[in-house]
């Protein structure tokens, strides 16, 4: 017999990425993320979904890049204070120590202590439909799918010669705090 399931739960764990926005001379944010995947080939391109109020959203929408970056396991606290902080309010980079270098093309800062990076050039937008759950915060609930051009994709040298393997890279549970609320 077959029963109803939370259908994310065969979703995970996901990989956990840290999107970096803005301008490093100015302002630069990070949003922790863990819906991006691969969305072309050629050319190459990923999507990422964030939130419609967050500050990054915003961000994105202004510059017209953004840049995914691969944090591993060690960076898990930062990771969870950029995805439960906003940058409207606080500057993510000083608050977890996270170092923001140049990036190769954009404008937007790389995080240094992440080992590979994706630098984006945003192509479109697809807004997702919203949550009903009157449960849900109106930041989680509201998203957008985030289309961007892979300009650069650069790695660590240990990571790319593999000596760091996959499984130091940061996952995420499943999270039934926030999104199993089909069954209560």
């Amino acid at each position: 017999m077959k029963v109803d399931v939370e259908y994310l739960e065969f979703l995970w764990p996901v990989k956990t990425y840290l999107i970096t926005c803005g301008n490093m001379a100015s302002k630069a944010n990070i949003v922790a993320v863990g819906f991006c995947m691969p969305a072309a080939g050629q050319p190459p391109q990923v999507a990422c979904s964030i939130g419609k109020a967050f500050y990054s959203h915003e961000l994105i929408e202004q510059t017209g890049e953004f840049i995914v970056n691969v944090p591993t396991e060690a960076l898990k606290r930062a990771v969870y204070y950029c995805g439960t902080h906003s940058g409207r309010h606080v500057d993510k980079f000083k608050e977890t120590g996270l170092t923001p270098l140049p990036a190769r093309r954009l404008k937007a800062p790389i995080i240094a202590e992440c080992i590979a990076h994706l630098e984006c050039v945003f192509v479109g937008k697809l807004d997702t439909k919203p949550y009903t759950n009157s449960d849900l915060k109106p930041n989680i609930a509201n998203k957008a799918l985030f289309l961007g051009e892979v300009i650069e994709a650069y790695a660590d040298e240990a990571y790319a010669s593999g000596m760091l393997k996959v499984e130091h890279l940061l996952e995420g549970g499943f999270p039934r705090h926030v999104y199993g609320l089909r069954f209560k």
